[in-house]
């Protein structure tokens, strides 16, 4: 399994960035091939994260790129800066 976390900063709606994440993003992640799961977490003081899950490499890869396009064209002015983005093979699970 393979993992992608993304750290935004300076989130300028906390809840409005979930509740768009939840109605447009998540649908989309689901379908790349490989999924097992996605998180998208709210961590306080203007802090999101995502947390996408896949069977292998390129279904991570698929969901970087897929949310760099949908964030330009969907949630920008609420997600300002560039995540943070960590990602790699999945090596102790629970």
């Amino acid at each position: 399994m393979y993992a992608t976390v993304r750290r935004y900063e300076d989130v300028t709606d906390p809840a409005e960035a979930g509740r768009r994440v939840a109605e447009g993003f998540v649908p989309l992640v689901k379908q790349i091939p490989g999924f097992v799961s996605y998180y998208w977490v709210d961590a306080g003081d203007g802090v999101m994260a995502s947390t996408s899950v896949f069977e292998d490499r390129a279904g991570a890869q698929a969901s970087t790129e897929r949310a760099a396009e949908w964030v330009q064209e969907n949630i920008a002015s609420l997600l300002p800066l560039p995540p943070l983005v960590i990602a790699g093979e999945v090596v102790a699970a629970g």
